[in-house]
């Protein structure tokens, strides 16, 4: 695709990119979480294990990997080498950490045994094709980090892992349709590839949506819990019934392990919350994580073509269900809840995530560029709101 030069372009990209990525926090902004990870003591692990994870250094896996430590695993780290680890740093040093890349530089995994490899840095075809038949013989089991971004375009409102996914982006694709979707195909192939390789007894395929957290960088969520903390009139944006679907990345990342521990294979949604939620529920709740303190006012802004106009297209969990997005937040996790996968309180996330914000660990400039960006809701909202109530009144 080629790149879009203009202001308005590259705002545009960028809102797609917050609507079609789920896993797009996974390059690593630093910050040391005080999070201690949670270990499940009423649980019996049999047998210790040797984790290899292909990245690991960023948002996800820091936290598989504190996880896994804290439960007497032994985990072995694959990158190439450049990026820092800063969310549970102090547990790096009782990691193997192997340098190499992904692209044409497996030798560090040569002839090397582990039980189990989770892939969290599949972001080629040819990428998991090629760890994946590398590893099959030396390796038990197989993790693909995938992301519900595979569903795309979200035209059903009942979507589960029995769902057809695409394997090819078709050739009638506008520029913004074919941008959300090659990421979904890319990870279905991927999928596949690790499937063909370990076979489906030996492969587990998470597809997580919107992960939130400590330590994201995409800074699509944190509008919430700094928005919030502040009181006052709020803007909800969407339909009363618009629902939302979102999972703390902890949740995530503690769910691999155990899931790695009793040797379960399959395919699963990483999706939460529990329950159906509305975004005026979501909304409600996470208010709360700050009362009494604050007094808040909530402003439902249930007209799209107004939206659009103001160019709200998402507000991470919310997003528009529009046609191709109508089933983004109906995804089924009844599948994944029977298979161990826990939720953490919404208050839990939106107060340490807010924690981590307003640490040293988040760089001032990026707290300014993102207090100061005026296309941002943070910015807009008093005069979307002002306009709402002109055309309302």
């Amino acid at each position: 695709m080629k790149k879009l030069n203009s202001r308005r372009s590259f705002i545009k990209k960028s809102t797609l990119a917050g609507i079609a990525l789920p896993l797009l926090g996974s390059s690593l902004i630093g910050c040391k979480s005080d999070t201690k990870p949670k270990s499940d003591t009423n649980t019996s692990i049999n047998k210790k294990l040797s984790i290899l994870i292909l990245g690991g250094t960023s948002f996800l896996g820091p936290h598989q990997i504190a996880y896994a430590l804290s439960r007497g695993h032994k985990v072995s780290t694959f990158t190439r080498g450049k990026t820092k680890p800063r969310v549970h740093a102090d547990l790096f040093d009782q990691v193997e950490q192997l340098v190499g890349d992904r692209e044409n530089d497996l030798t560090a995994l040569e002839n090397r045994k582990w039980d189990v490899v989770i892939d969290n840095s599949g972001r080629k075809v040819s990428w998991t094709k090629a760890t994946a038949n590398l590893l099959k013989d030396n390796v038990g089991m197989y993790m693909y980090t995938s992301s519900t971004g595979v569903y795309y375009p979200y035209l059903s409102g009942e979507i589960s892992t029995k769902t057809e996914v695409a394997l090819e982006v078709p050739e009638d694709l506008t520029e913004d349709e074919k941008y959300e979707m090659d990421y979904g195909v890319m990870k279905a192939n991927s999928e596949l590839e690790a499937i063909k390789a370990f076979g489906e007894e030996r492969t587990v395929v998470i597809r997580p949506t919107y992960m939130l957290g400590p330590a994201d960088r995409t800074d699509r969520f944190i509008h919430w819990p700094v928005r919030l903390a502040k009181g006052g009139q709020h803007l909800i944006p969407g339909k009363a019934e618009d629902r939302v679907q979102y999972i703390d990345v902890r949740d995530v990342a503690e769910w691999f392990i155990r899931l790695a521990e009793n040797k379960q294979s399959g395919t699963f949604n990483g999706v939460g919350p529990k329950d159906v939620q509305t975004m005026e529920q979501f909304v409600d709740e996470a208010a709360k994580s700050f009362s009494p303190a604050v007094n808040s006012t909530f402003v439902l802004v249930d007209d799209y073509d107004f939206l659009r106009e103001n160019n709200i297209l998402y507000s991470i969990p919310w997003v528009m269900a529009d046609k191709a997005h109508f089933g983004s937040a109906k995804i089924a996790n009844a599948k994944s809840i029977e298979a161990g996968l826990t939720f953490r309180s919404l208050n839990t996330t939106v107060t340490d995530t807010l924690k981590w914000w307003n640490s040293d660990q988040v760089d001032p400039e990026r707290k300014q560029k993102f207090n100061s960006n005026l296309e941002a809701m943070l910015i807009k909202e008093k005069k979307i709101l002002a306009e709402w109530g002109n055309r309302n009144s």
